[in-house]
């Protein structure tokens, strides 16, 4: 299996770059090939713009999205989104390895999916779902919060988890065809001891030497829906 793991952590001797390297050792021990984008130590530029285009289809009004697929198709895209984006096409599973900052992505993770899932190749008219771009590979968010486990939850102070992580789970990931695996959570991590963060590290290497055996979260597939996207009776 070749994996990408796409790393956003602006310390390099953080328990978040512990969880990278935990999942490059574990994976490459297990005969994976694996490859790391460490998007701060790239110096990633996470700005979507008109300079992320050698020539434009339309100089006078830039719609992205729309750039994007003509540039992939004529080589103008810029040369770091086209690297990003064939580590990505390489890859059997990608690994989203971050922070949450404000419940949400460092803002470098953020403009990695903005540059690299580029339209007409992950995703488009209506090639989304179980129909996306990315269609056969897994995916996986590994990621470190500052708040104890009991504070995500139906009830509870933030409220649950998986309504954070909507915008990458469904709205991203899923969206572009992956199958999104549940993600992996070590929680509390600036306040805990090194023996809990150790604790943290085994957990994730056993749950990586199993990820064959994982089943996907369920997201919804196209053929539930008709032509206009309406849901089809039950």
């Amino acid at each position: 299996m070749n994996v990408l793991i796409v790393h956003a952590h602006p310390e390099p001797q953080s328990f978040t770059a512990a969880l990278r390297d935990q999942a490059r050792s574990t994976l490459e021990a297990l005969g994976h090939q694996v490859q790391v984008s460490d998007l701060y130590a790239m110096d990633w530029n996470p700005v979507a713009s008109a300079a992320d285009f050698a020539r434009r289809d339309n100089p006078e009004y830039l719609v992205y999205a729309l750039e994007q697929r003509v540039g992939v198709k004529n080589g103008g895209i810029a040369a770091d989104i086209q690297g990003e984006l064939d580590k990505l096409l390489w890859a059997d599973l990608l690994i989203l390895n971050f922070p949450v900052y404000w419940f949400s992505v460092p803002a470098m993770l953020k403009g990695w999916i903005d540059r690299v899932l580029v339209s007409g190749v992950c995703y488009g008219g209506k090639r989304f779902y179980d129909q996306g771009g990315l269609v056969g590979k897994k995916a996986l968010l590994s990621l470190t919060l500052g708040g104890r486990e009991h504070m995500f939850g139906q009830g509870a102070i933030h409220g649950p988890l998986e309504d954070m992580l909507r915008p990458l789970l469904r709205g991203t990931l899923a969206y572009v065809g992956c199958q999104v695996l549940e993600p992996f959570v070590a929680w509390h991590v600036p306040y805990i001891s090194q023996d809990a963060r150790e604790g943290f590290l085994a957990q994730y290497r056993q749950r990586l030497e199993r990820i064959d055996e994982e089943q996907p979260l369920v997201f919804p597939r196209l053929e539930q829906f008709d032509e206009a996207l309406y849901p089809l009776p039950a």
